[in-house]
């Protein structure tokens, strides 16, 4: 592919999911642009992920069929907006989740860029009808939501605001695709998307099970780590049910959607997650886990450990399928 054929993305923002996403957009074979409003920071970006991608590479772990060297080449860092967004076809804010900053750089970016520039937030929370608001052109909007670390971990969920064009959605499901993500299109908005729906569900009921002493810190992450989560890195909970009955999704509703009801109903309020209850469940957590950053750190990069071997295990499993 020749230098004219390569098409360029714009991250706005150089922070964790900033650096992440460039990434990812690289390992694709797009030329990436990382703007940052902070003076050198881009550049600091683009230093920790060559540092990054070389480790990769030693490790074998590196995605996409480009050597680091090759990726690192599509990279580049800007302190100038007018510039970072030249002849970009897609921009993916990452700056930090707070509403009026984020509705502020995408009015900058607008008066920068073309009618047909597709322009992408990574909100984790923030409705798209909120984020775009202050948008002219709404249709070729929508949120583009990763799960952190986005490098090991391949969802991103794509939320359309009311507005968005249909060919602005299948555009960024193709990006995704192309750059190796795993990208579900949600129909409409809805708060929380559909991950931090249903994690936000399982984080309640956790949370309630070791408040009223039904069980500790450290047996709740079991139940999940050594149980649930075994199956779901794999296969989801509607594919699960439809396994675990001998004539599939219905058989399994007739057989234990009597239980199902009784267990929901049986669910609490909305726990208080700050309150005198909330210390004695922080203090278990630090005593398993100290809350110092020698000790965060280590654990982040185990878990960023075992999600790369995790990953590469599911690739393997796809590539021999």
């Amino acid at each position: 592919m020749s230098q004219s054929d390569v098409k360029t993305i714009t991250v706005v923002g150089s922070g964790l999911i900033g650096r992440s996403w460039a990434m990812v957009f690289v390992s694709g074979g797009y030329a990436v642009k990382i703007y940052d409003n902070q003076p050198g920071q881009a550049a600091k970006a683009v230093a920790e992920i060559r540092k990054q991608l070389n480790e990769l590479e030693e490790a074998h772990m590196i995605r996409g069929e480009l050597t680091s060297t090759q990726q690192l080449a599509l990279l580049s860092s800007y302190d100038d907006l007018e510039q970072a967004l030249e002849g970009a076809f897609f921009v993916q804010e990452c700056v930090f989740e707070q509403l009026d900053v984020k509705q502020g750089v995408f009015q900058d970016v607008e008066r920068l860029v073309g009618d047909d520039v597709i322009l992408s937030s990574s909100t984790s929370y923030l409705m798209p009808s909120s984020v775009f608001s202050k948008v002219h052109n709404k249709s070729r909007c929508l949120i583009s939501h990763p799960v952190n670390p986005p490098y090991y971990v391949k969802l991103v969920e794509l939320v359309p605001h009311p507005e968005t064009a249909a060919g602005v959605m299948s555009t960024t499901h193709a990006v995704m695709t192309k750059v190796g993500q795993a990208p579900v299109c949600l129909k409409k908005e809805i708060d929380g998307f559909a991950l931090n729906r249903v994690q936000a569900a399982i984080i309640a009921e956790s949370w309630r099970l070791v408040q009223d002493g039904v069980v500790s810190v450290k047996d709740i992450d079991l139940v999940m780590s050594e149980g649930l989560g075994m199956r779901y890195a794999f296969i989801g909970p509607m594919e699960t049910m439809h396994l675990n009955a001998p004539e599939g999704l219905e058989d399994y509703m007739k057989r234990y959607s009597g239980g199902l009801s009784r267990v929901l109903t049986s669910f609490g309020p909305v726990p208080d997650f700050c309150g005198e209850g909330a210390k004695k469940i922080c203090n278990e957590m630090s005593e398993l886990i100290p809350s110092d950053q020698k000790h965060l750190t280590a654990r982040k990069e185990r878990r960023d450990q075992l999600l790369m071997g995790l990953s590469k295990l599911k690739k393997d499993h796809e590539d021999a399928s």
